[in-house]
Formats: C-alpha cells, sequence, structure tokens
C-alpha cells in the first residue's frame, strides 16, 4: 500500500510484521509457504514475525474466494488446528525472547462489547466501500448466500491490525492477493482511529508453470504438517515440478541467493535442459525439504529414490508401499 514508506520504516530500524491464518484446518500447505518464506526473510534480516492463529475469525468463517459459508468448527477443533499450524511456524522461524512471536486474535475478539465495536470501529467502515470489495461482490454476483456474520468479517481482520499495532507495534501487514480489501481496511482503519501509518504488502496467489494452483495435486493438498505428509512424498512434489518452474521455485522457496539461481538458469539454458534441469529440481527437492524436515531426512529420500528410478540397488521390500485388502480393489469390464 506504501512501498516508499516501508523501505523508510525497515531502513530507520527492524519493524515487526505480521502474517495471519485462521485455524480451519490442522496444518497449512505449499500454499501458503511463500508468505511464509517472506516472514522468514524478514527475520533472517533482523525484523519480528508475529504470527496471529485467528482462534477468534476462525469463528466467523473468511468468505474471501468462496461460493459458501465454511462450515462452523467447535472450539476443541480450533484449538487442535491451531496446534498443528503453530507447529509449522515453530520449523521456519525462531521464537522467543526478542525473536517471533505468536498471538491468537481470540484474546481480543472475544472480549470486545458489541455495541462498543459498532460505535468505535463500525463507523469507520462504509458499507458502500465494503460491498466494492471482490469477495462480496464474487458471491453477490453468484446470488449465493452471504450472511451478515461473514459480512463481519473484514472488519475483524481489519481491528486484528489495529489491535496488533497497539499490543505488538506491527507495522506491516502480509497477506495473499486476495486478502488485498482486507488488509487496506486494516491500514485504513488504524489511520483513522489511531493516525497510525501502516503498510499492507501482499504477494500474488501462484500457479504452477502449467496453470496449477500451487500447494494441489491431483492427489490433494501438500501439507506443511510433518505428520501429514511424508518427507519422501514432500520431496517428490518439489522434484516432479514443471521445467519452467524450477528457477522460479528456487528463488522463492528456498535460501540460495537470486545471483546463484540466476547463473544455474543460465546453465540449463545453455545445455538444453536434460540432466541439467534434473539436477536443479534434485536441489530444489533437497533444500525445501531439508528446510520443513531436516537435512538428516535426505539420504533416506535419496535411497528410496535411486531404487526407483536409478537403479540404486535398493531391495523392491524396502520401497514404500500401499496395502489393500481384495475388497478394496474394483474391477473394470
Amino acid at each position: 500500500t506504501d512501498l516508499e514508506g516501508l523501505d523508510e520504516k525497515m531502513a530507520a530500524g527492524p519493524i515487526s510484521a505480521y502474517l495471519g491464518f485462521d485455524a480451519t484446518a490442522d496444518s497449512l500447505h505449499v500454499g501458503s509457504l511463500l508468505q511464509i518464506m517472506i516472514l522468514r526473510l524478514l527475520q533472517k534480516h533482523g525484523h519480528r514475525p508475529v504470527v496471529l492463529v485467528g482462534g477468534g475469525t476462525t469463528r466467523v468463517g473468511d468468505p474471501t474466494g468462496k461460493d459458501a459459508s465454511r462450515n462452523m468448527l467447535d472450539d476443541a477443533t480450533i484449538a487442535k488446528n491451531i496446534a498443528g499450524i503453530s507447529d509449522v511456524f515453530e520449523t521456519f522461524l525462531e521464537f522467543g525472547e526478542g525473536k517471533a512471536v505468536l498471538v491468537n486474535n481470540a484474546d481480543w475478539l472475544d472480549e470486545l462489547k458489541y455495541v462498543e465495536f459498532l460505535r468505535d470501529i463500525g463507523s469507520k467502515f462504509s458499507v458502500n466501500r465494503m460491498l466494492s470489495f471482490e469477495s462480496v461482490k464474487q458471491r453477490l454476483g453468484r446470488e449465493q448466500p452471504f450472511s451478515f456474520l461473514e459480512f463481519n468479517y473484514m472488519l475483524l481482520q481489519a481491528y486484528d491490525f489495529l489491535e496488533l499495532h497497539r499490543r505488538e507495534n506491527c507495522v506491516l501487514q502480509l497477506g495473499g492477493s486476495d486478502q488485498w480489501g482486507n488488509i487496506v481496511s486494516g491500514v485504513e482503519l488504524a489511520r483513522r482511529v489511531d493516525s497510525a501509518g501502516l503498510v499492507g504488502l501482499t504477494a500474488p496467489l501462484l500457479q504452477t508453470a502449467d496453470g496449477r494452483k500451487m500447494g494441489k495435486t491431483a492427489d490433494g493438498a501438500v501439507w506443511l504438517g510433518k505428520e501429514k505428509l511424508a518427507p519422501y512424498d514432500y520431496w517428490q512434489f518439489w522434484r516432479n515440478c514443471a521445467d519452467d518452474d524450477v528457477g522460479r521455485f528456487l528463488k522463492l522457496f528456498t535460501e540460495s541467493s537470486v545471483d546463484e539461481v540466476d547463473a544455474l538458469e543460465a546453465e540449463i539454458a545453455a545445455a538444453g535442459g536434460g540432466k541439467a534441469v534434473n539436477a536443479a529440481k534434485r536441489r530444489l527437492a533437497d533444500e525445501c525439504t531439508a528446510l520443513l524436515h531436516g537435512a538428516a531426512a535426505l539420504p533416506d529420500i535419496h535411497a528410496t529414490a535411486d531404487a526407483m528410478f536409478a537403479g540404486g540397488g535398493k531391495a523392491a521390500v524396502d520401497l514404500p508401499r500401499l496395502e489393500i485388502t481384495e475388497e478394496e480393489i474394483s474391477a473394470v469390464d
């Protein structure tokens, strides 16, 4: 929303930046990884990440990109999901005194008094403006039900930014491009209520070279939760990326420098692909997997991959297998 202002703030010293996720599942998937890597990069350069889990807003449900209301989750499920999401962030960020902090917006949203909130916060929003946001226009355009509960979501997310500025001195909110309207609302609310100059920064929702949504495969989501997807399967996701994606993914999802990746892409172009691009894909898979599962997971992954695809000599009995019963097999006439 204000790149020059953000540059001035960061040049003046470390800032606090926040990224938020509702607890709609017990893990995040690769589609969220770009935002996490941005937060990780900020921390590496001395800034302070603030991770927000939406224990409060999950009870409302973000209508962005949805044709129908989200399923209502009970408190026990939300708590379980928050624990899973927190585990993901603890893998990528350093938490502790003076480091990253994790907050739950239920801590302040649950304490709000409705009439006071409407008077103090709701009065700063224009319904005309809210109706102009894509998340609202798309739902209404499809003549899909849009509840008053969901309509309040953007007020609550905007209030989160204001509250985090007050509590944690957050001046930057990160998010995907689909969150632009909600983030701008938070920036404007803080300006009107506290005369604060906050900044929103969004990144595009990534697609693969063949047009698929990042983080989704034919087999489902590529989860970041260590218990939800085996290290080998995670490695294979990156190893199987399209040739046209490998350089871009190395820049976005690993800690290789831009100059390194540019040189690697030049080598691939000079070699006409082939072994050079396959080596780059293996490097991508190794670096991404090491970030999530640790470098210690790579030897077993390499042994399995070599046995399956390069005749590495490993016995077939040692390869990953799935056992199904005869009743689960359906014959096709």
